[in-house]
């Protein structure tokens, strides 16, 4: 059976009439049974809020785990070309040790509606915290992989006042010449992804990825689920890195004054501009995993869990350094 489905169980879509999301509002400290609403207890939410762009998708584990006394729920925001379902693979983990997560799919990925054109990577911050207001919450912890690791930040920077700390787990700290090659490259990628009537696309991007995905190897049906996640948004796949390399994070990194992780693996292919970070912000708590790939999730979903959930849980003054 689908390990997905086994532990959705029973997923719900509590939409109701004149409701657009799955959930209704929770306080900021995520109880289990919301106010005013149905026993979620034992399901696994799914909704859309209303954003700046339209529908905003995202998954909630609030009928799932009971947090500790002023924890907070965790966003999670995934990498480009993704979805919230990146994050699968830990889902139970995180349910495990007694999180709370929301998973959420960036503007024109997943179930998410797009921009009506290229944007720029600072506008979808809004999208995410308009997650936030519709769910109720008034902060949360924020964590971002790659791409997601540029908008945890801008969540930060635009809206420091919903965040309490950041986990940036594999910031891209590449200077504006390297991010021009990863511009040329990616647009060489996009040609050979394009769709083709013989279904070639399909068969490069999942060559491509299972490259990516290091020395382990795949579980095909993970690999089929990332190809499926690029071509599967609602705005163009491309959008995705041609908005993450065009975004000064290091400009950014700079000016974050929250209580932040840097989180990385050895065997990422961005692992050199982790440790650019860890240089420039010394004040910034760092942990990192042995091995894995581009999918560190998907390949140590348990080890990644713990090193979260062991920062968020850390007593204020041993959060740095």
């Amino acid at each position: 059976m689908n390990p997905r489905r086994t532990f959705l169980g029973a997923c719900a879509n509590m939409a109701s009439a004149g409701a657009v999301a799955a959930t209704p509002a929770v306080s900021a400290a995520a109880a289990v049974v919301p106010r005013g609403g149905p026993d979620l207890t034992g399901l696994m939410g799914r909704g859309y809020a209303r954003g700046p762009f339209g529908l905003v998708h995202f998954h909630d584990s609030v009928g799932l785990v009971r947090p500790a006394p002023g924890e907070l729920p965790l966003l999670l925001l995934h990498q480009s070309p993704s979805s919230a379902r990146q994050f699968e693979a830990a889902f139970a983990p995180l349910v495990q040790r007694g999180v709370r997560f929301i998973a959420v799919d960036t503007p024109g990925f997943g179930f998410s509606d797009p921009t009506k054109e290229k944007p720029q990577l600072e506008q979808w911050a809004a999208a995410f915290v308009a997650v936030m207001d519709h769910l109720g919450l008034a902060r949360a912890d924020v964590l971002g992989h790659h791409t997601g690791s540029m908008n945890a930040g801008e969540i930060a920077l635009q809206f420091p006042q919903r965040v309490r700390r950041l986990i940036l787990n594999g910031p891209f700290m590449a200077s504006e010449q390297e991010r021009e090659r990863f511009r040329a490259n990616s647009h060489k990628s996009h040609e050979s992804g394009k769709p083709k009537l013989d279904g070639n696309h399909l068969l490069t991007s999942f060559q491509r990825r299972v490259r990516m995905y290091g020395k382990d190897v795949p579980d095909p049906a993970v690999i089929t689920r990332i190809v499926v996640e690029k071509y599967q948004g609602l705005g163009p796949y491309t959008w995705g890195h041609d908005t993450a390399f065009a975004y000064d994070q290091e400009a950014a990194m700079r000016r974050i004054r929250h209580q932040t992780l840097i989180l990385t693996n050895t065997g990422d292919d961005i692992y050199e501009m982790a440790q650019r970070a860890r240089v420039l912000r010394p004040d910034f708590a760092y942990q990192e995993l042995q091995g894995g790939s581009h999918d560190i999730v998907d390949q140590q979903p348990q080890a990644w869990a713990d090193a979260v959930v062991a920062y968020l849980r850390r007593p204020d003054a041993a959060v740095r350094g």
